[in-house]
């Protein structure tokens, strides 16, 4: 009855609409027209548009396979769908026509697809479900903005005929999240994975310790979390997640087809694991918990057996935590531990890595001493940094160190937009959209080999973020381009280009309820706020 009024309300509106313009003289709205296949973001890797397109109506089924990957993102996609469009949207695995998802054998990789569109239907086909789920994603955004509401809206639900043919770039398309200086809930970080998710993200990764916080349960050290992850940056009540919780996060983030990769950060950074544990000090005495925004100052104590033991515990427990392939353990900014400490404790770490079955990754700091075989070095230098800690991580590529790209003047959404952004920090300069967007993933470290880019990485620091518009904020608009970067051809890469379709992106942010800023670098329409 409720859907009934509104259709009553909805063609009156239209007959008024219809009748003022007979009296006026004015000319009739001009009829919608679909988006173009070539302006969504990530940009394909193949567009070739015609024919007429498909529209969505009452009558539209959701065509799944018999297996229960296909139907998930069948149901993930009617979900998206109903409430804007109104339509009941079964998702059934009879019939032909309205919107199918198919996998089947075929050069798309373990993330590529094609969408066919036309008249009679649209048809998604990957090699497995990663595929069909970033296709739903080029098709949401094949669709207008309106579609993201949560109430119904007129429509027409056109999308433009044609074929898209799509593989992306780079294995590793990361976003990172620092939940130990401001403490973020699970509803908070599953917020962020859907936003995260609509540009082809694969992997968030989780700053799970710091100075300011410990915030992952471990039940063989219990006061790291309920001590340890009692404050955060400025003396609030800080926060952490059970292991419940947890899994909750890993369990969603997998149903959007990303990776979880947490990270506990060592030697340095490691302030709320010494105050919770006396031991764990060289000198047997725990420091109080911190809530500023210094770095450098803590350091676990390599030279003692507990330490060690403290570690292997953490990471036995956490692997087992965490289905994914990699464990973070940090290893930037630990100042305060000498070099020789510093290789004695990375030698004796990272086999306990191994050891629970998982892949080391570790700021790119770890090339200074001597990365495991397959580990992985996340590179957050500058423009400006040293030629010799260059060559150090460029000499770990040649030798078999995969590298992912997080230049922090190019990529680290915490960095302010201009000095009058009112969040954020600029210790790495200000980073406007064209710059976290203009550089080349492959070509940024010279004499790196190509097939050590395992990807690129958009950090996420929190020390001045407190809640999901703050994140929102510094991530609108600069993770989109982040994220074409991971995904796309360094060929299709043109900012003249890019800023038009990251324009168009402003409309659907709104309707998703994100808060966004408005760079002056890109011309937003009047969708846009």
């Amino acid at each position: 009855m409720r859907q009934h009024r509104r259709t009553l309300r909805l063609l009156g509106s239209l007959l008024l609409v219809a009748m003022a313009a007979s009296v006026t003289g004015a000319a009739p709205a001009p009829a919608a027209s679909p988006t173009p296949l070539d302006r969504v973001i990530p940009a394909p890797a193949s567009v070739a548009p015609g024919g007429s397109p498909y529209r969505i109506t009452r009558g539209t089924h959701i065509r799944v396979d018999g297996s229960r990957e296909t139907r998930g993102v069948g149901e993930y996609l009617a979900r998206i769908l109903r409430p804007s469009t109104g339509y009941r949207l079964p998702v059934t695995a009879q019939g032909a026509g309205g919107i199918r998802l198919r996998l089947t054998e075929g050069p798309f990789g373990a993330e590529g697809y094609r969408l066919d569109s036309g008249r009679g239907g649209v048809t998604i086909t990957a090699a497995r479900p990663a595929g069909l789920f970033h296709g739903v994603q080029t098709l949401r955004q094949l669709l207008p903005a309106a579609v993201e509401k949560d109430s119904v809206q007129p429509g027409p639900w056109l999308v433009a005929g044609g074929t898209i043919t799509d593989t992306p770039r780079y294995g590793w398309r990361g976003a990172m999240l620092d939940v130990s200086r401001h403490f973020f809930t699970v509803e908070q970080v599953k917020r962020y994975i859907d936003q995260l998710a609509l540009y082809k993200i694969n992997k968030l990764h989780l700053h799970l310790s710091d100075d300011q916080g410990w915030r992952i349960a471990i039940d063989s050290w219990p006061r790291l979390a309920t001590y340890g992850g009692s404050t955060e940056v400025g003396g609030g009540p800080g926060g952490f997640y059970t292991k419940a919780d947890y899994r909750e996060i890993v369990r969603y983030a997998s149903s959007r087809y990303l990776e979880v990769v947490p990270e506990i950060d060592m030697p340095g950074h490691t302030n709320a694991a010494l105050a919770s544990y006396a031991e764990l000090n060289c000198d047997g005495v725990a420091p109080p918990l911190y809530t500023g925004t210094e770095v450098g100052f803590s350091s676990l104590c390599a030279g003692k057996d507990i330490t060690y033991d403290f570690v292997e515990d953490v990471i036995r427990e956490l692997a087992a935590l965490t289905p994914g392939r990699y464990l973070h353990i940090g290893g930037d900014e630990a100042h305060s531990t000498s070099h020789e400490d510093y290789v004695k404790f990375m030698d004796r770490v990272q086999p306990s890595v191994a050891k629970y079955g998982k892949t080391v990754v570790g700021w790119h700091q770890l090339t200074g001493a001597t990365p495991a075989k397959g580990a992985l070095a996340q590179y957050w230098g500058l423009d400006g940094t040293s030629a010799e800690e260059k060559a150090r991580v460029v000499k770990a590529a040649q030798n078999g160190t995969g590298l992912i790209l997080s230049p922090a003047d190019r990529v680290y959404l915490d960095m302010k937009y201009t000095k009058e952004t009112p969040l954020g920090l600029s210790w790495a300069g200000y980073v406007e959209v064209k710059r976290s967007y203009d550089w080349d993933p492959g070509a940024y470290l010279p004499g790196v080999p190509g097939g050590a880019v395992q990807g690129v990485e958009a950090p996420m620091w929190s020390e001045t973020l407190e809640n999901s518009e703050h994140i929102e904020y510094m991530a609108f608009p600069r993770l989109p381009g982040v994220a074409e970067l991971g995904w796309s051809s360094a060929a299709s890469h043109d900012w003249e280009r890019y800023k038009g379709r990251l324009a168009a992106q402003a409309e659907r942010w709104d309707a998703l309820g994100i808060e966004w800023y408005r760079s002056p670098q890109v011309p937003w329409g009047v969708g846009g706020r």
